[in-house]
């Protein structure tokens, strides 16, 4: 996986979470109750979490494996934008739920990611 790859990846994800996080401060904050809307905070910071992840490591002379690569960005899409999915159709009264169970698959790939970069240092 190139750095330039790498890097894109992470700043796409953050610029959307600052969108996201400010959609759901100003738009939704009317809309979602407040369990709803930590739940919603829950995966914008997630996924800002794992934007700087993958941009540290794109930023570091360390070469990263593309599975790390791809337990980040599909972990991210995953547990965040299922979190977003959920809370949005709850607060429009048809959940998906469906994407229920897609939640903690994407929690495990970050997971797993994480464990990639250790074993990687070590």
């Amino acid at each position: 996986m190139t750095q330039h790859i790498i890097i894109a990846t992470g700043a796409l994800f953050g610029m959307l979470a600052v969108i996201f996080g400010a959609f759901g401060a100003h738009a939704l904050k009317k809309i979602l109750s407040t369990d709803q809307l930590h739940s919603f905070e829950v995966g914008v910071k997630y996924q800002m979490y794992h934007a700087i992840v993958l941009l540290t490591l794109g930023l570091s002379a360390t070469n990263v494996t593309s599975a790390t690569y791809w337990c980040f960005t599909i972990g991210i899409i995953l547990f965040s934008f299922s979190i977003y999915g959920l809370i949005l159709s709850d607060a429009k009264g048809k959940k998906l739920r469906f994407l229920g169970p897609v939640t903690p698959i994407g929690g495990l790939l970050l997971a797993i990611g994480w464990l990639l970069v250790l074993i990687h240092a070590l």
